[in-house]
C-alpha cells in the first residue's frame, strides 16, 4: 500500500482542523495514539499442535472518558489497521456525544479455520495477554468483524477469572444472560437505519422508489437490509465475502436471511454458507456491486473498498458508510466532484458504540432497560446528532464527512480545554 491506512485517516483530521480553533499542542497529541500493545497469543489446536497468533490493542485517546472499541478477527489485521480504527473510534464517540475515547483491537487469524474450542482458547488467551491494558474504567472492548456475543462472553468470563470478581462492564456486546443489553446485536444496523431515514426524508426520497445495494451481509448488513426492506426500500443487491446477488426488481430479503441463517453447522460460530448459493438471482462480484446504478450504496464490509481505482465508476447518489473507512480520502474527492453524497462512518455506524455505552451504564448501575427503551434512546441520539451534523455542513458549506469531524473536534477541544493539562498546552 503506497500510503498507510492511518496516514490516509489523518487527512480527514487535517481537513477538519481548518474549521476549528484548537491549540497546536492539542493537535499534536491527537496525531498519535496514547498507547499501543502488541501481543503473541499461543493456542493449543485440537490436533495437539501449538500455533501462535499476533494480537493488538490500541488506546488512541481518553480525553473524554475510558476508551471504547471493538475486537476483530481477520487474517489482514495489522497494527496500522487497528491504530486507524482506534482513531476513528475516538472521533465516532465524540461525534455521537458519548463520554468515551477511542480504542480498537484485533487478532490476525482466519477464524473460520478454527473450531469452536480453538476460538474459545484464542479469545481467552488474548484476554490473558491484554488484561492489564483493559478494564471497566480504562478500556472496554466490544464485538467487531468476526467476533460476536459468544466471543465477548468468553472474554468477559476470562477477565473475571483473572480479576477474581464478576466484571460484566469490562466488555460490551455480551449475551444478555451475563449482562448484555437488549438491542445491542442490532444496534449498528438500527442506528444506520435512523441516519438513512433522516437523510432520505430531507432529500424527499420515498422508500418505494429508492434502490439500495449493500456490500457485506454480516450482522450489520443483513439486519439493515431487513429494516430497509420492511420500510419499503427496494434492496436490489447484497453480498458477502464470496460474492453478490442482484435482482433489479428487488430481493426477497427475509428469504435471503433465512437461507443464510439455516445453512450452517450446528456447532458453527459463523455461517458457513454464502448468499451466492441462493439460486434464481444474477451473480456479481463485490466490485461489481459497488458500481451498480442504484440510489443508495451501503458498504458494510471492510475498509478501502472505494478508492482512486473505482471511485469514477460509482453511480449511486448516496453512500452510507456502515463499515469503518470503506471510502479512502482519494476517492472522497472524486465522489464529491461527481455529486455523490457520502455520509461518514463516524456517524452512520455509531449506533453500535451508542448501545455499547447503554450496556456499560446498565452494567454499572445494575438496572436493565427494555428493548423499547434502548431503541427509543438510540433513535433520539442518532437523529439529534444527524441533524446537528447536517446543519453544520450547511452552515459552513462542508461535506458531511468534514462536518462530522468538525462536530467531533469541537467536543474533543472542549474536553481538552476543560482538563487544561500541561501535556496539551504550552505555557502562556
Amino acid at each position: 500500500m503506497s500510503q498507510s491506512l492511518f496516514a490516509d485517516a489523518m487527512t480527514r483530521l487535517d481537513k477538519a482542523l481548518q474549521h476549528v480553533s484548537i491549540s497546536p499542542e492539542a493537535i499534536e497529541r491527537l496525531r498519535y495514539p496514547k498507547a499501543s500493545l502488541s501481543v503473541s497469543v499461543p493456542v493449543r489446536l485440537d490436533s495437539g499442535e501449538l500455533k501462535v497468533f499476533q494480537g493488538y490493542r490500541v488506546r488512541y485517546d481518553d480525553t473524554r472518558g475510558p476508551t471504547k472499541g471493538g475486537i476483530r478477527y481477520h487474517p489482514n489485521v495489522s497494527l496500522d489497521e487497528v491504530q486507524s480504527l482506534a482513531f476513528w473510534m475516538t472521533f465516532k464517540c465524540a461525534a455521537i456525544g458519548i463520554p468515551f475515547g477511542g480504542a480498537k483491537g484485533g487478532i490476525a487469524v482466519n477464524p473460520k479455520a478454527l473450531s469452536r474450542m480453538e476460538l474459545e482458547r484464542l479469545s481467552r488467551g488474548y484476554i490473558d495477554a491484554i488484561a492489564d491494558f483493559i478494564g471497566p474504567d480504562t478500556d472496554i472492548p466490544a464485538p467487531d468483524v468476526y467476533t460476536n456475543a459468544t466471543i465477548m462472553g468468553w472474554m468477559m468470563d476470562q477477565y473475571s477469572i483473572i480479576s477474581r470478581r464478576f466484571s460484566p462492564a469490562v466488555v460490551t456486546g455480551k449475551p444478555t444472560a451475563i449482562g448484555g443489553s437488549l438491542g445491542r446485536e442490532t444496534a449498528t444496523a438500527m442506528g444506520a437505519y435512523f441516519v438513512i431515514r433522516s437523510l432520505m426524508t430531507k432529500h424527499q426520497k420515498l422508500p418505494q422508489v429508492t434502490t439500495v445495494a449493500i456490500q457485506g451481509f454480516g450482522n450489520a448488513g443483513a439486519v439493515l437490509a431487513q429494516l430497509l426492506y420492511e420500510a419499503g426500500y427496494k434492496v436490489v443487491a447484497v453480498s458477502d465475502s464470496k460474492g453478490a446477488i442482484y435482482n433489479p426488481q428487488g430481493l426477497d430479503i427475509p428469504r435471503v436471511r433465512t437461507y443464510q441463517q439455516t445453512h450452517k453447522g450446528i456447532e458453527a460460530v459463523y455461517c458457513e454458507e454464502s448468499v451466492c448459493n441462493l439460486g434464481d438471482r444474477q451473480l456479481l462480484t463485490n466490485s461489481e456491486l459497488l458500481t451498480l446504478d442504484v440510489d443508495v450504496l451501503i458498504p458494510a464490509a471492510l475498509e478501502n473498498q472505494i478508492t482512486l481505482a473505482n471511485a469514477h465508476e460509482v453511480k449511486a447518489k448516496f453512500i452510507f458508510e456502515v463499515a469503518n473507512g470503506p471510502v479512502n480520502s482519494a476517492a472522497d474527492l472524486i465522489l464529491q466532484q461527481n455529486g455523490v453524497c457520502v455520509v461518514p462512518d463516524i456517524l452512520v455506524n455509531s449506533g453500535g458504540v451508542t448501545v455499547s455505552y447503554f450496556e456499560w451504564l446498565q452494567n454499572r448501575s445494575g438496572l436493565y432497560w427494555s428493548l423499547e427503551d434502548v431503541n427509543q434512546r438510540l433513535q433520539e441520539k442518532m437523529e439529534a446528532e444527524t441533524s446537528q451534523i447536517l446543519n453544520l455542513a450547511q452552515d459552513l458549506n462542508l461535506s458531511l464527512r468534514t462536518a462530522a469531524y468538525v462536530h467531533a473536534l469541537k467536543r474533543l477541544t472542549a474536553a481538552i480545554e476543560a482538563k487544561g493539562t500541561q501535556q496539551y498546552f504550552a505555557k502562556s
